[in-house]
């Protein structure tokens, strides 16, 4: 028996493909709303059913979050980001701080004898954006920041695999930096990342991996102890 409408099926794939290269590329953030229906049907010049179809199918894979009276928003970077987020969004935070200080001192190890010129560049401007963030007393946009600086480390060790695998985490460390920082941004709790530049810079592996490493340990163990004085006895990861 032939299958019915191959040519939709084609259409349907490439809608697909084009929804999902604008997530991809971060041209339509993790948290994000995408475009209307209507607007995708305008711009896309396909019918209103492969619009529905191509969105419907990201959301079972885990790309999208279809949300009745609300839009459609970015849930995760590809496939496997959104396993991830589903699989580890109730996990330990003390697990996932320990995987994130396993991943990044070895990514920053690398980078110390890897990094190019342009790595330096990016990390001096998201070191600073960073700051600026925090300056703010944005607490989400300084999440944004210290992520898009501790994925630029990654990078910066030029392991496609491992800056695969640690972007595809991204969101489950996003939601441990929410739990770690809250709501308000505290001076007390701020971490200086200039001496991790500094040591990368200097191609220096033990340092960097060192400064990396600590970083995750030391934020959950100060909010942990801020959790227990004031008898919460800590708080579930989001």
């Amino acid at each position: 028996m032939p299958l019915a409408h191959p040519r939709r099926s084609a259409l349907s794939e490439q809608v697909i493909a084009a929804l999902r290269a604008q997530i991809t590329s971060g041209e339509w953030p993790v948290g994000s709303r995408i475009p209307t229906e209507p607007k995708l049907v305008e711009h896309l010049g396909v019918a209103r059913n492969t619009v529905r179809e191509a969105v419907r199918a990201l959301a079972h894979n885990g790309l999208l979050d279809i949300r009745q009276g609300s839009g459609t928003y970015v849930l995760a970077t590809s496939e496997l980001a959104g396993v991830m987020q589903r699989r580890f969004a109730a996990a330990d935070p003390g697990h996932v701080a320990e995987v994130r200080a396993t991943l990044e001192s070895s990514a920053a190890r690398m980078a110390a004898e890897r990094h190019t010129t342009r790595d330096l560049q990016q990390l001096d401007a998201l070191l600073l954006r960073r700051e600026t963030a925090w300056a703010s007393g944005d607490a989400e946009a300084f999440v944004t920041a210290d992520a898009s600086f501790h994925l630029a480390v990654v990078s910066a060790s030029h392991n496609d695999v491992l800056t695969a695998m640690y972007a595809d985490l991204g969101q489950v460390l996003r939601d441990w930096l929410r739990w770690d920082v809250g709501g308000t941004l505290v001076p007390e709790q701020y971490m200086d990342h200039g001496r991790l530049v500094e040591a990368i810079r200097a191609g220096d592996p033990e340092t960097a991996a060192s400064e990396a490493a600590a970083y995750a340990s030391l934020c959950r163990r100060e909010r942990l102890r801020e959790a227990a004085d004031a008898g919460a006895g800590g708080r579930a990861a989001p």
